[in-house]
């Protein structure tokens, strides 16, 4: 059995949560899906310019998994920019 996955710290809410490629009907698209976690990684790493150990105890969690967290999140973003898919911020 899997050990409990523990609370991460979340700072702020998405005003947008959705992303497509201009002129891609939605019907032709595929949607990738980025969780909260996954966005406060980036906003922390990019936009707040903190180290990864800072980062990792702004969100409340090892330096390992916060590392996990973002390489998750530059896949997701970066197969999206590069195959033209949508992007979704879920919880």
């Amino acid at each position: 059995m899997p050990r409990p996955r523990g609370r991460r710290k979340i700072r702020f809410s998405p005003r947008v949560t959705f992303y497509k490629p201009q002129g891609v009907p939605m019907r032709d698209l595929e949607i990738i899906e980025l969780t909260f976690e996954e966005a406060e990684a980036l906003r922390l790493k990019n936009i707040k310019c903190c180290d990864q150990c800072e980062c990792a105890k702004k969100m409340k969690t090892s330096q390992s998994t916060f590392q996990r967290i973002l390489s998750s999140a530059y896949k997701k973003i970066t197969k999206a920019l590069i195959e033209g898919k949508a992007i979704k911020i879920v919880k």
